[in-house]
């Protein structure tokens, strides 16, 4: 299960590359550390970490190539000495983050780096980039999953995400927080991760009729036929996949599943359901897509829907409700110094830290509390784990399956209240005693107020 590609580290933000032109040029190479962290929203009462393996990855490759080099020059903006310096900048920073397929909660750094201020600096673009998209991804496919309620869920999306790589960070994302499969092939291989498909109404639409689309497509592939029923009339299309599965029975094979398109997918559903019993193939699975997420998941199956599965697509691929994460990675430290940020609005908390977390006698997550990494918290679970030193993972990577384990160990514990889909509820998140009085000390010697 290798990582997709590794990108240039052009792939930034101009004013990281002049900030860090400023640091060269007036000799500051402080050791820094920049704490990543996501802002509350109204919609969502938790996040789930993804993307820390492409991260760790990009960060242990960092190059400046020739013609990387060869680009910034021609825009001069920048001095040969500082090009130079470039060519021989490697990442040798050390990194603390939560493990992919945790579980946190707003206000609390999931990520923290360490490093020359330079390197620190030049980096931030593509972690944002990196652990956002994915963390938001990951999020709203785990409250999918909440919504299904033990139902299978299927990503559709990949025809309607922006763009191929959003396209392949969605499967993974999806995988990850519980989703049985995928439609994408390429994640399918470069993932692991199962890969699933039924047809389209063109494959129906070039038959003469229904029931020899079916048939035809039983004949292709008996042990993987799933019908899509609704091209013309769908309790007619039930009617015409009963028969075929009949045929299909008597060759010594089975109908895997009809799918639902369109229409009122409860009602239609139940209908469907009983035509499929009536004809004594009660193991045919019932699938429906279009237009789900997880208000609409939650939404037909309060009306009694007999759907056995999902197809989820465009509203998790670009995770519609929520189509951005206030996914920030600011300065916390530099040299002897701790610093905070005074913004209205946007304040941080200076210092690297750790988040620890208490659960209670049933083992649920009680409360987080934010503390100075130097601290240490009695009947408390640490989350953030060294994960790179000296510019190398500590340890190799997880495989995919592992985190999607321990997602499901993490949701789990999450008490039922904080899954609430329309309901902001918020998750107690406090800060020891030693920490805020360093944020009253930092404004006094170390504070940014922009």
């Amino acid at each position: 299960m290798n990582s997709p590609p590794l990108i240039s580290p052009l792939f930034t933000d101009l004013y990281e590359l002049t900030m860090a032109a400023g640091y060269f040029a007036r000799g500051i190479d402080e050791t820094a550390t920049f704490s990543l962290f996501v802002r509350d929203t109204p919609r969502r009462n938790y996040f789930v970490v993804a993307g820390l393996l492409d991260t760790l990855a990009g960060l242990e490759a960092l190059r400046f190539s020739d013609s990387d080099i060869a680009y910034l020059r021609q825009t001069d903006l920048f001095k040969t000495a500082f090009l130079d310096h470039l060519k021989k900048t490697r990442f040798t920073g050390n990194v603390h983050a939560m493990p992919e397929g945790s579980i946190f909660f707003p206000e609390e750094p999931i990520l923290e780096i360490t490093a020359p201020l330079l390197e620190a600096q030049i980096v931030e673009t593509f972690l944002l980039n990196t652990i956002g998209f994915q963390t938001l991804i990951a999020t709203k496919a785990a409250r999918c999953i909440h919504a299904a309620r033990g139902r299978l869920l299927i990503d559709f999306s990949l025809r309607r995400t922006q763009a191929a790589d959003a396209g392949m960070k969605v499967s993974r994302s999806s995988y990850i927080t519980g989703f049985s499969a995928t439609s994408n092939v390429l994640a399918g291989k470069r993932y692991g991760i199962p890969i699933s498909g039924t047809m389209a109404h063109s494959f129906v639409g070039a038959f003469t009729d229904e029931e020899k689309a079916f048939a035809a497509y039983a004949d292709t592939f008996p042990e993987h036929s799933v019908f899509l029923i609704d091209t013309y009339d769908t309790l007619e299309g039930a009617e015409n996949a009963a028969k075929v599965a009949f045929e299909m029975k008597r060759n010594g094979h089975r109908l895997l599943g009809v799918r639902l398109d369109s229409g009122d997918m409860a009602d239609l559903s139940i209908k469907v359901r009983r035509i499929l019993d009536d004809a004594g193939l009660a193991d045919v699975k019932i699938f429906a897509s279009s237009g789900f997420d997880e208000h609409k998941i939650a939404q037909v199956i309060s009306k009694g829907a007999r759907i056995d599965a999902f197809g989820v697509g465009t509203k998790m691929g670009v995770s519609a409700d929520a189509p951005y994460l206030d996914i920030v990675y600011k300065m916390v430290r530099c040299g002897n110094r701790d610093i905070r940020k005074l913004s209205p609005g946007k304040k941080t908390l200076a210092g690297p830290k750790q988040v620890y977390r208490k659960f209670d006698e049933k083992g649920r997550y009680k409360e987080d509390t934010v503390a100075s990494r130097a601290e240490r918290m009695e009947n408390a679970r640490p989350l953030l784990d060294e994960v790179m030193t000296g510019g190398k993972p500590t340890h190799s990577f997880d495989s995919i399956e592992t985190i999607r384990n321990r997602f499901e160990g993490n949701f789990s514990q999450l008490p039922d209240a904080y899954k609430a889909i329309s309901e902001k509820v918020r998750y107690p998140v406090h800060v020891t005693r030693y920490l805020a009085r360093l944020q009253r000390d930092s404004e006094k010697t170390g504070r940014i107020v922009s």
